[in-house]
């Protein structure tokens, strides 16, 4: 007879195998054939909002590891308030604007830039930006990420350039734009200036000067008997090549500074560095004269250039320390913040910027002897000249962090030049008091971004490029004002709806401005427009106007930001300070930031170090789920680390799950919700208990959901698989599964417990699982009300029914007891007592507690250890006894069964052979066929 006829094994022709880069697609296709990310919407339409607003990536290049975990991280918490009952459109956006996108043109057509026309170059940009747009898009829905994909928002589109302006144009009007000389991070490669959030700080070779200036007027404090020519300021340098723009000496009023005699030499220097000076000059035969002047003594002091005939004065500032140098230090305000702020001050003495660099880095005219050359290569020829005037005291390099551009990856320097900057004083206070109204996840980023929005300088907004959003600024040639308003900006907004931001250079100045205009100062109706663009991170930091409150079906404030860390002092930080600026308060109320990738050790992911992992490649190796697995594993508030042995482990960890639904579904090949559902009350002990682990799953999953700790709903979600079901329940209920009459009552409530995990499992795994999640629902049973996706789903509601406390002791404290038992047959198997755990017959010697408390399973004892016979004796063990190690009272004897194997249930049996119609097979197999 053809036993294995009548055991209910799962369909082996099912169709969960796996093989998700094939997969995936069409179930890609699938909710884009059927408008489920529509159809989520309509589901929600009325109720409360959840408005993500996403952080533009640059449409520059394909996306990268960190790129997808972004993303992946926003899909997830979307479709779990979705999910929720909140209504959830995403409109995913792209920064297209600005100097990166123009620089990858020129690199890539090997154009000059001075030699295009502006709408010529602005028109290769737009086309490479969109490009790029949509080869990052098809990515980004490859990862599974539902949005308005037809509709994303991109910077360089009309209506968010003409809320771009009137942002502007409001910051204008409130006094918080204006055009200043000041020093700021300029990249002479790109020839424009740099914001802070533009600025990435590499390690570079530096050199350190320590420099001789001669004594020219020093009132009362030339040493005694000294020679004047004789008599020096030393100072310390780490830029030789801003030797030449020098136009002062910085002390600090409150250090205390000494004559050092070395020969017929004296040099001023600060008291407490003199050690370290000398060291680094290495001079050991040296004299500090007792006379002690502070810095305020030696305010007005007069030097002499190294080089060219130019008064050099000593002059106060705070920004002047102790912790290296000389104390005295070299000021040059053309290219230096703290230089150009101190010299300020001190404007009526004639200390101002040069104007010694151009734009491409090189010295101007007012540099004799360097002019033309580029100022990096400068270094050594200053040094040289240095010590060939006797100015040179000391000279060595050293390896430290200096900014680079972020986009080039070339140094950058200071440079002095005239930049609109948005007065970040004018309204600090409200942005700072806007920042406690927001909740920070982690909470660490409230006193980040606070720290860097109480400590920020002026934001310089100007950028010398033409692919951007212009500053709308004119100026009138008669009087030299400039002129914005709100008739100027209302105009110009009329004609950026129309034409865009390319109007500007379409059209000459008389047509941008309003027709029979006159200047407002003096009456003039002769003007100039500006030729600079917009920051960047003024586009991106707009769109709260342009996007978020242009349709309706958003929100403003939004109630969520989601980016890297690093974006404090980036969107997050520009989208503060442009929503208080003119509305007063944060466009967001909530902000959330995770690390960054690193490889397996740790290490920052790079492609010349060669540890890079491409998701493309990710994806088509494992499949997205593995991938959005991975972002749901790691706590993602410090750095997230990603290998191929990552992966593997991963991939392993993925099909276990997988494996779970997978046996889940082929035991419910022949159940029917609708009529074989058995009610709660009437289940096993046993299938109670699975669905009470259910339930304390389901309660710490949705609460990690709601505290977005993904990681714990990844590892809940696995022990749950693998130890709960897999190893336990799963394991236990196969024989009820497979030998009990298919409509037997208790056949049955297993069923009706695995369906319930299942649909509870299917809908709490889809924010992250989500291709596997919808395989699985298409191949659940069909009940009335089922929704056509399991993206359309509710979240599953609660059965604290399930949550029986004394249940749970019991079974908790029977486990401890099954743990020690597995442990025991398993050694039996590795000592080959036994071969199956079916041919083993286990005695189980106890006394007192323990005895007690087994005794109550003593019917169960068998079919939970999953073996043939399983007894319990009071009393004391054999020698060869096992004892257990949680409960060492408890000692175990495993040996084979010598009973018959019956050849349906594999179990051995006194009874194989009872019934002389099956005499293979054991009593209760025989009863099941006769019925």
């Amino acid at each position: 007879m053809d036993y294995g006829k009548t055991l209910h094994l799962p369909q082996t022709d099912f169709p969960m195998r796996g093989n998700l880069p094939k997969r995936e697609p069409d179930f890609l296709k699938f909710w884009q054939d059927n408008k489920i990310y529509e159809k989520r919407l309509k589901k929600r339409d009325g109720a409360p909002k959840f408005i993500l607003h996403d952080g533009p990536p640059y449409a520059n290049g394909k996306i990268h590891i960190g790129h997808a975990l972004n993303k992946v991280l926003k899909d997830i918490i979307l479709k779990y308030k979705t999910q929720q009952g909140c209504y959830t459109k995403y409109v995913p956006g792209w920064d297209t604007h600005g100097l990166p996108i123009e620089h990858a043109v020129i690199k890539d057509t090997g154009l000059n830039r001075h030699e295009m026309a502006p709408l010529d170059l602005r028109a290769k940009c737009r086309d490479y930006a969109l490009a790029r747009v949509e080869e990052q898009k098809k990515d980004f829905i490859r990862l599974g990420v539902l949005g308005d994909w037809d509709h994303p928002y991109l910077t360089l589109r009309k209506p968010v350039e003409v809320a771009q302006i009137g942002v502007f144009g409001e910051m204008a009007k409130k006094g918080y734009i204006y055009k200043g000389l000041k020093t700021v991070y300029w990249c002479p490669h790109c020839e424009t200036a740099l914001a802070e959030a533009e600025i990435e700080y590499k390690d570079d070779k530096s050199f350190s000067i320590y420099v001789k200036f001669k004594s020219v007027d020093l009132n009362c404090h030339m040493p005694k008997g000294a020679d004047p020519d004789k008599v020096f300021a030393l100072i310390w340098t780490t830029t030789p090549w801003t030797i030449p723009c020098n136009v002062a000496i910085s002390a600090n009023e409150n250090f205390e500074y000494v004559w050092v005699r070395i020969g017929d030499e004296y040099l001023l220097m600060a008291k407490d560095l003199v050690e370290p000076t000398m060291k680094a000059g290495k001079v050991e035969d040296y004299e500090v004269l007792p006379d002690v002047m502070t810095g305020k003594q030696l305010e007005g002091l007069v030097f002499k250039h190294p080089f060219y005939d130019r008064k050099v004065p000593i002059i106060l500032g705070d920004h002047v320390t102790l912790e290296a140098g000389t104390g005295l230090v070299h000021t040059a305000p053309d290219h230096g913040q703290d230089d150009f702020d101190v010299c300020k001050k001190y404007a009526a003495w004639g200390l101002k910027p040069l104007g010694t660099v151009d734009g491409t880095g090189r010295y101007t005219d007012k540099v004799p002897g360097f002019e033309g050359q580029f100022v990096f290569d400068t270094n050594v020829p200053v040094i040289k000249k240095l010590a060939e005037l006797g100015a040179l005291f000391a000279k060595s390099t050293f390896r430290h962090q200096y900014p680079h551009c972020w986009r080039c990856k070339e140094p950058i320097i200071y440079r002095a030049t005239e930049q609109w900057f948005a007065s970040v004083d004018g309204f600090r206070q409200k942005a700072l008091d806007a920042i406690d109204t927001v909740k920070w996840i982690p909470s660490w980023g409230h006193d980040r971004i606070y720290n860097m929005i109480h400590d920020r300088g002026d934001w310089c907004i100007s950028r010398q490029r033409v692919w951007g959003v212009p500053i709308p600024i004119f100026y009138c040639e008669d009087c030299g004002e400039h002129i914005i308003n709100d008739e100027t900006i209302a105009h110009l907004q009329k004609m950026f709806a129309e034409e865009g931001s390319d109007t500007w250079w379409m059209h000459d100045v008389k047509e941008l401005m309003p027709e029979g205009y006159k200047c407002p100062h003096c009456g003039g109706t002769h003007f100039r427009k500006e030729t600079d663009i917009m920051d960047v991170w003024f586009d991106s930091g707009c769109t709260h106007q342009g996007v978020l409150k242009n349709d309706p079906d958003l929100d403003y404030p939004c109630e969520m930001y989601l980016e890297g860390s690093d974006q404090h002092r980036g969107w997050f930080n520009s989208s503060l300070l442009t929503s208080v600026a003119v509305n007063g308060y944060a466009p967001y109320k909530s902000v959330l930031t995770h690390g960054f990738t690193v490889d397996g050790e740790g290490r920052k992911m790079s492609k010349s170090v060669g540890n890079t992992v491409a998701p493309q490649e990710v994806i088509e190796k494992y499949g997205a789920d593995v991938l959005r697995l991975w972002v749901s594993s790691a706590d993602y508030q410090g750095d997230i680390r990603l290998s191929p042995k990552i992966l593997k482990q991963l991939s392993d960890v993925y099909r276990k799950i997988r494996n779970t639904f997978r046996y889940l579904l082929g035991n419910l090949a022949d159940f029917d919700p609708a009529k074989d559902m058995i009610a709660y009350q009437d289940m096993t002990d046993l299938d109670k208990w699975a669905l009470l682990r259910l339930e304390q799953v389901f309660e710490e999953v949705t609460d990690a959901y709601e505290n977005y700790q993904f990681h714990v709903m990844y590892h809940a979600i696995h022990n749950f698989c693998t130890v709960d079901l897999s190893a336990m329940y799963l394991d236990v209920i196969k024989d009820r599964l497979y030998t009990e009459k298919a409509d037997s009552q208790i056949r049955r409530s297993a069923q009706s417990a695995m369906y319930v995990i299942l649909d509870t499992l299917v809908k709490i795994v889809a924010p992250v699982l989500s291709f596997t999640a919808e395989e699985v629902w298409q191949n659940m049973p069909a009940v009335e009300g089922k929704e056509e996706s399991v993206l359309l789903t509710d979240w599953p509601k609660a059965h604290k029914e399930y949550l029986d406390a004394d249940l749970d002791a019991r079974w908790a404290q029977f486990l401890s007891y099954r743990r020690d038992l597995t442990r025991v047959l398993e050694g039996a198997r590795k000592e080959h007592k036994i071969g199956h755990a079916l041919d083993a017959a286990v005695t189980i010697y106890a006394d007192g507690e323990d005895y007690d408390f087994l005794s109550q399973w003593q019917d169960q004892l068998a079919t939970l250890l999953i073996v043939s016979e399983a007894k319990l004796v009071k009393g004391e063990a054999p020698a060869d006894a096992v004892a257990g190690e949680d409960h060492a009272d408890m000692k175990v004897v495993v040996v084979p069964s010598t009973a018959e194997k019956c050849e349906r249930c594999w179990i051995h049996s006194d009874t194989v052979g009872s019934d002389p119609n099956h005499p293979t097979l054991c009593a209760r197999c025989a009863a099941v066929l006769s019925e």
